[in-house]
C-alpha cells in the first residue's frame, strides 16, 4: 500500500502550487466550464471562450491534457479533426469553476458598485 505525500499549497515548495496556479488562470477556467457541455473541436471552443487567441488556446489545451484533465482526440481524416473533452479528473474540477463563474456573473453588481466606491474615495 503506498502512502500519499502531505501535499500543502501554502508551502513554497508544493508541487500543488503549479495546479493551484493554472486553475486560477482565467482561460483554463473558461475552458473547463465550456468543456462540461461535453467533446469540442478547437474552433468551437474558440467560438465559446470569446477573446481568447488560437496560440492561447492551443496552450491551455495542452497544459490541461499534460495536468491530465482534458483528453485529446485527433481522427485521421481530410482534413484532420481534433476533439478535446474533460477527462473524469476534469469533471471534478469543472463543478467548482461551474460555482465560481455563477458567482462571478450573480455578484458582478455588487462588485462593480463596490470599484466605484472605492475609486471615488481614492
Amino acid at each position: 500500500m503506498t502512502q500519499q505525500a502531505d501535499f500543502n499549497v501554502l508551502t513554497e515548495t508544493c508541487p500543488s502550487r503549479t495546479s493551484l496556479s493554472r486553475i486560477a488562470n482565467k482561460w483554463t477556467a473558461m475552458v473547463v466550464i465550456v468543456l462540461g457541455a461535453g467533446r469540442m473541436r478547437f474552433g468551437d471552443l474558440r467560438a465559446a471562450v470569446q477573446g481568447i487567441s488560437p496560440k492561447v488556446l492551443t496552450g491551455t489545451l495542452r497544459d490541461l491534457e499534460r495536468d491530465g484533465l482534458v483528453a485529446r482526440y485527433a481522427y485521421a481524416e481530410i482534413p484532420p479533426r481534433v476533439e478535446y473533452e474533460l477527462t473524469a479528473l476534469g469533471h471534478t474540477l469543472h463543478t467548482p469553476l461551474h460555482a465560481l463563474g455563477r458567482w462571478a456573473e450573480e455578484n458582478i453588481p455588487e462588485v462593480l458598485a463596490a470599484r466605484e466606491a472605492y475609486d471615488t474615495l481614492r
